[in-house]
C-alpha cells in the first residue's frame, strides 16, 4: 500500500493544522493509494451525472405529477394485469446499468402506471390528494436523508417533532405528555398495547412473558385489526382479546363493556386495556368516550384511543365534540398523513404520562448512540423511546403544513370535508338506485347502488345475493376505466357496499356529482 505524503507546510513554514479555512478543508489530490487493487483517491461518483439526473427527474416529477395533480381530465389509474405490467415495467435487474435517459424513461414509466393518489377522483382509501407544503418536506427530508435519534445527527428535526407533539397533546386536551412519530397507526396501536402492558407489569420488559397472568384486552367489534396482529406480535394472544359488541351504528356499547370486564374477573384472568376508536375504518364510527372512560377508572384499566382516523376532528371547533372525552385516554394514536394530508407516513404516538415511562419502557440505553457525557443536553437524545433505530422525520411533513396553513387553515381542510360529505349524501338520498347505509358522523359514506334490474326486486335473500355482486363489477369498469377509484367492501352480514371517503381539498361539489354519475353509467346495465 502507497501512502500520501506529509500534509505540506504554510508558506510561513508553520503547520497548517491550526486555524483551517475553507480552502484548506479541500483535500488536494496526492500519490494514488492502490489498496487490493482499488484505487482510494477522489470520489468514483460521476457527480455532473448525478446532478443532471436529478434535475432531469425532478422537471419530469414536476410535470407528470404535480401539475397534474388536480386535472381531472387525466386518469386515475392506467390499468394493467400484473404480467403485463412486469413487461411494460422491465423489472429485471442486470449486471450493467442503464444509461440517463432510460432511466428517465423508467421513471416515466413509474409515474404513468401508478395510481394517481393526489387525483380529485381517488376516494380509495382514508387518504388522499397532494398537500404542497408537505410534499415540499418531503424532498427536502428525502435529499438531506436524517435519522431521527439523537441531537448531533437530526438537531432540526428533533426540535421540530418536539414541537409538533406538544401542539397535538394541547388539542386532545392534555396539560402535558411525551410521544413519538412512527410508521403507521398500526404501529402505534402496538406501542400502546405494549405500554399499558409494561405499566401493568413493568417487571415483563426483564423477565418476559413466563411469570404473567393471562392478560386480557378489549376492543370494539369495528376495531382496527391491528389489535388482533398487535396481541399476536407481542405474545398476548388473539384468544385474549375480547371484542365488545357494538350498537347499529358501530358504536362500542359501554354496558357491554363492563359485562365483558367482569367476565375476565371471574374466570380469573387480568384485564389490563381497552382500545376504544375514533372514527372507525369502515362506517367512520365514534366510540363513547367519556362512559368507556368511567369503565376503565372503575377496574384500573389503560384506555387507549385509536384516533388514527379520526383525531383530526379534533382540529375542528364544530366537529370536536366527536371525540368528546378524549382527553381522559392514557394514550392516543393519531394519523395527520390522513384527513390533514400531511403525506405518508405521518403517524403520532401520545401518551398522558410525562414521567418518562415511553422512554423506560423501550429504552435500551445503547452506548454508541446515548453516550451520558455528551457536550450538550442530551434529553434531547429522544431515540430511545422508539422501538425503531433509524427513524423517519415525518413529524417536518405535518409542521411545513401547519406552519403554511395555520390551525385554522388545517380547521378548514376538516370542516371541508366533512361538508362535502353531507352534500353527497343528501344527493345519495335524491338520487333512484342508491340507497344509503346509514347516517354518517364522519367522511364515511357507505352505500349500495341497485342497478335497474334489482329496483322492483323484493328484498329478500334472492336480492340481496345479487346485489352482493354489482359494487365489485362496477370497481373493475371504473378502475379499467380509469375514471375513479372508490372503495368497497361486504360488512357484518351485508352485501358489498361502495364506502367514499372525502378528504381532499381538491375535491369538489362537481366532483360528488360525477361520482354518482359514474357509478350510474358504468351499473346501469347490470
Amino acid at each position: 500500500m502507497s501512502h500520501l505524503p506529509d500534509r505540506e507546510r504554510a508558506p510561513d513554514g508553520n503547520d497548517s493544522r491550526g486555524d483551517i479555512g475553507p480552502q484548506e478543508m479541500v483535500p488536494s489530490r496526492k500519490n494514488v493509494v492502490l489498496v487490493d487493487g482499488v484505487i482510494l483517491n477522489g470520489p468514483t461518483t460521476d457527480a455532473k451525472a448525478g446532478e443532471k439526473f436529478v434535475e432531469d427527474a425532478c422537471r419530469l416529477i414536476m410535470e407528470e405529477v404535480v401539475l397534474k395533480a388536480t386535472d381531472i381530465s387525466e386518469k386515475v389509474c392506467e390499468w394493467r394485469p400484473p404480467e403485463e405490467l412486469k413487461r411494460l415495467l422491465d423489472l429485471e435487474l442486470r449486471d450493467v446499468g442503464e444509461p440517463h435517459h432510460r432511466l428517465l424513461e423508467r421513471c416515466r414509466d413509474v409515474i404513468r402506471y401508478s395510481v394517481k393518489t393526489n387525483h380529485p377522483r381517488f376516494f380509495n382509501q382514508l387518504y388522499a390528494g397532494l398537500d404542497y407544503y408537505s410534499l415540499v418536506a418531503r424532498f427536502m427530508t428525502e435529499a438531506l436523508n436524517p435519522s431521527v435519534y439523537t441531537y448531533e445527527v437530526s438537531p432540526v428535526f428533533l426540535l421540530v417533532e418536539e414541537a409538533v407533539l406538544k401542539k397535538m397533546i394541547e388539542f386532545i386536551g392534555w396539560k402535558e405528555g411525551d410521544g413519538i412519530f412512527n410508521p403507521g397507526g398500526s404501529v402505534s396501536n402496538m406501542y400502546a398495547m405494549n405500554l399499558a402492558r409494561y405499566k401493568y407489569c413493568p417487571g415483563i420488559k426483564e423477565k418476559g412473558l413466563s411469570g404473567l397472568p393471562r392478560l386480557i384486552l378489549f376492543t370494539s367489534a369495528e376495531c382496527h385489526y391491528s389489535m388482533e396482529k398487535s396481541a399476536s406480535f407481542l405474545g398476548i394472544g388473539t384468544e385474549n382479546v375480547r371484542f365488545v359488541e357494538t350498537d347499529g351504528r358501530g358504536k362500542m356499547i359501554p354496558e357491554e363493556l363492563e359485562k365483558r370486564v367482569q367476565e375476565a374477573e371471574k374466570e380469573g384472568a387480568a384485564p389490563f386495556l381497552v382500545c376504544a376508536t375514533s372514527g372507525t375504518t369502515v362506517l367512520g364510527a365514534f366510540d363513547p368516550l367519556d362512559e368507556i372512560a368511567d369503565i376503565c377508572e372503575r377496574h384500573g384499566l389503560w384506555l387507549h384511543v385509536d384516533a388514527s382516523w379520526g383525531g383530526s376532528a379534533l382540529m375542528s371547533r364544530k366537529h370536536r365534540r366527536l371525540l368528546q372525552g378524549i382527553h381522559r385516554a392514557d394514550s392516543v394514536a393519531w394519523n395527520p398523513h390522513k384527513m390533514l394530508m400531511a403525506g405518508i407516513q405521518c403517524c403520532a404516538f401520545l401518551v398522558k404520562d410525562k414521567s418518562d415511562l415511553l422512554k423506560r419502557c423501550y429504552s435500551a440505553n445503547a452506548s454508541y448512540l446515548f453516550q451520558q457525557d455528551k457536550f450538550y443536553d442530551v434529553s434531547y437524545d429522544t431515540g430511545d423511546k422508539s422501538i425503531q433505530c433509524s427513524r423517519r422525520p415525518d413529524a417536518f411533513k405535518f409542521w411545513m403544513a401547519w406552519k403554511a396553513l395555520g390551525t385554522l387553515g388545517l380547521e378548514e381542510r376538516v370542516n371541508r370535508a366533512l361538508a362535502l360529505s353531507r352534500y353527497l349524501v343528501e344527493e345519495i338520498k335524491k338520487r333512484e338506485g342508491f340507497k344509503l347505509l346509514m347516517e354518517p358522523e364522519y367522511a364515511n359514506i357507505c352505500f349500495w347502488y341497485i342497478p335497474p334490474s334489482l329496483r322492483q326486486m323484493e328484498e329478500g335473500p334472492e336480492f340481496w345475493a345479487k346485489l352482493h355482486l354489482v359494487a365489485p363489477a362496477i370497481k373493475e369498469r371504473m378502475m379499467k376505466k380509469g375514471s375513479l377509484m372508490l372503495g368497497y367492501q361486504p360488512h357484518r352480514g351485508r352485501a358489498n357496499f361502495f364506502r367514499q371517503v372525502v378528504i381532499s381539498p381538491q375535491v369538489s361539489r362537481e366532483d360528488m356529482d360525477f361520482l354518482l354519475d359514474e357509478i350510474d353509467l358504468l351499473g346501469r346495465g347490470m
